[in-house]
């Protein structure tokens, strides 16, 4: 191997240690910090106190992000994973491909705090649907639909093309073997790829600080009314100073927690689907 292909390789391997030594000493740091915080009291009851979180739990925070995610994802998954089907499968013209693919890419670009204002001028003001769930979820929803889509498009695109020739060869429609044989052989991916966008509509504070999440909320029961939100309280209690400090190590910890686990089950979730189709 010449000297420069193993300098390059060199770079490669400890630019790729140097970050996941990043990574690991954040998630370490916060976890040694906030684990101690970490009770079944904080998990399960509700901020109290005279400043916020000096008491109390973070249980709406936690039904509030989930709230938000879960809805995100339906207005924003749906839309994104139909996208990638029409690009792949449906679309013969380059032209409405390639603008198709551009505004996926300008979506893509837009910073969050910029979607949220203007989700909260169309959504929360404009459409007078208030600070809520809903508003808040359409924001987040148009935040994850190029991260969604992105990712089905490639599942779409990494399928062998003897199988789709095949079904067409056999006489099937192409609505027939999209929705028998392409959605089936790529479930994995696809629900790797929304449980990831998941992910990362949580963690975004801006689109909901805009447009839906409000400190000391109740649990939601309906999608028109506020709710709190894991990085909201984690943002609100860090401004408050070192008084909180702690519980903002624990609500960050929990946060954190709950993006590890919902990372790790879409990885195995998605090779699971992945040796089950190769075998079969």
């Amino acid at each position: 191997m010449k000297t420069k292909d193993k300098l390059i390789r060199l770079w490669a391997y400890g630019s790729m240690a140097a970050v996941l030594a990043i990574i690991a000493f954040l998630f370490l740091y916060v976890f040694a910090r906030g684990y101690k915080t970490v009770s079944w009291e904080f998990l399960t009851k509700a901020p109290a106190g005279a400043v916020l979180g000096m008491e109390g739990g973070i249980f709406p925070a936690i039904m509030g992000s989930l709230a938000f995610t879960l809805t995100a994802v339906v207005i924003g998954g749906i839309p994104a994973v139909a996208a990638a089907v029409f690009v792949v499968f449906y679309c013969k013209s380059k032209v409405v491909g390639t603008v198709i693919k551009m505004i996926i890419e300008c979506i893509a670009g837009i910073p969050s705090i910029v979607l949220g204002l203007f989700s909260y001028s169309l959504f929360v003001r404009d459409l007078q649907w208030g600070r809520c769930i809903l508003s808040a979820s359409m924001a987040l929803g148009i935040m994850v639909l190029p991260f969604i889509e992105v990712r089905a498009e490639k599942a779409f695109r990494e399928l062998p093309p003897s199988m789709i020739a095949s079904s067409y060869a056999l006489g099937c429609s192409r609505f027939y073997t999209v929705s028998r044989i392409v959605l089936p052989a790529c479930r994995g991916e696809l629900v790797s790829g929304i449980i990831l966008g998941a992910c990362y509509a949580m963690g975004a504070t801006a689109p909901m600080i805009f447009t839906g999440a409000v400190a000391f909320a109740k649990v939601p029961t309906g999608l028109l009314q506020p709710a709190m939100a894991l990085p909201l309280h984690l943002y609100l209690l860090i401004a408050q100073g070192a008084t909180s400090l702690d519980t903002a190590f624990g609500t960050a910890f929990v946060m954190m927690a709950l993006i590890l686990i919902s990372n790790i089950l879409a990885t195995l979730y998605a090779r699971r689907r992945s040796s089950q189709w190769t075998r079969s």
